[in-house]
């Protein structure tokens, strides 16, 4: 499986619209996890946040907030910001725009929110076009890789510490995929962050 774990200049370049991370001055590191709410993972996540004080950005999948409603709750209550990763993780390169479009208002009427986040990072131009009226379109300069069944939680660790600085946007997910190698890699990012003395804050 091929990808980048921090995202090049150029590509940032081509998609000038989209938020792919913050300036430096915050002295803060934006945690994001994506794919859920899931039973198991995203009580995980929200333990690891609170012990350490931290705020994150969830972007959920419409059908999981309609399967799990009371854990997009305790995301909410616990004061994390959450985004719209379409209503069934479709592809953008592979699916229409009007489709597209339409799987992300069928999951607006459950993920309130301005923020969104395509899955896989795959849009087109015309896609960005049509949503950033209504949307800020959030990507990322550093990927977890906590997908990739072929690594393990400490490449993870690696593929985020040894590129994180203040103003990152980071990749992580709650979903049974991700789960063995996010459970180990999160809270060794958050202590990572606190000996840095860095913030961890949720994207408003």
């Amino acid at each position: 499986m091929f990808y980048l774990t921090k995202t090049p200049g150029i590509l940032k370049s081509l998609y000038k619209s989209c938020i792919w991370n913050f300036s430096p001055a915050t002295n803060a590191v934006y945690l994001t996890f994506d794919d859920g709410p899931h039973p198991e993972a995203t009580p995980f996540v929200l333990e690891q946040l609170k012990k350490y004080d931290a705020k994150a950005t969830f972007f959920c999948i419409g059908k999981n907030v309609v399967e799990h409603p009371d854990i997009y709750q305790q995301i909410l209550l616990e004061g994390h910001a959450v985004g719209n990763h379409t209503h069934n993780h479709l592809n953008g390169w592979n699916t229409g725009t009007d489709q597209y479009v339409a799987n992300i208002r069928e999951a607006a009427g459950y993920i309130r929110s301005d923020l969104f986040r395509p899955p896989y990072g795959r849009i087109s131009p015309f896609q960005v076009k049509q949503l950033k009226q209504d949307y800020r379109i959030i990507m990322w300069d550093i990927l977890s890789g906590d997908f990739d069944t072929a690594i393990t939680g400490e490449t993870c660790v690696q593929n985020v510490v040894f590129k994180l600085q203040p103003g990152s946007i980071v990749v992580f997910h709650d979903s049974r995929k991700a789960w063995d190698r996010m459970q180990y890699a999160l809270p060794r990012v958050l202590e990572h962050c606190k000996r840095k003395g860095w913030k961890l804050e949720a994207i408003v």
